[in-house]
């Protein structure tokens, strides 16, 4: 039993001693991670990447709605059953085509503003 209540006692003080040290050193990389997140520099390319998220993201989501209500229009229009198949293939292809030049773009861009 005394050893069930040093172990326990050598736990707390281990924890309570242990979390001290930690909470400071915790501190001090916060610290210096915030002195280096506040840098001229490095605001300026958190900065960019904003502009660019706010240029560039809604290109490939567009261009997959556009793809979408293309491929639907193909597929209720007149004709027969057939003729609507071949037309929502033809024109599902095309949108996938659509879509991968959308994300070509975003990919291109992306790699020119670095």
């Amino acid at each position: 039993m005394k050893g069930k209540i040093g172990l326990v006692v050598g736990l707390g003080v281990g924890y309570v001693l242990g979390t001290r040290a930690g909470r400071e050193r915790y501190e001090q990389i916060k610290k210096q991670w915030l002195k280096l997140w506040h840098l001229d520099p490095v605001q300026a390319q958190v900065h960019k990447a904003q502009e660019f998220a706010k240029t560039q993201a809604a290109a490939v989501p567009k261009a997959l709605w556009t793809g979408a209500v293309k491929v639907v229009k193909a597929a209720t229009s007149d004709g027969t059953p057939g003729q609507r198949v071949d037309s929502t293939i033809a024109t599902g292809k095309s949108a996938a085509k659509d879509v991968k030049d959308a994300v070509e773009e975003t990919a291109e861009s992306a790699a020119k503003k670095n």
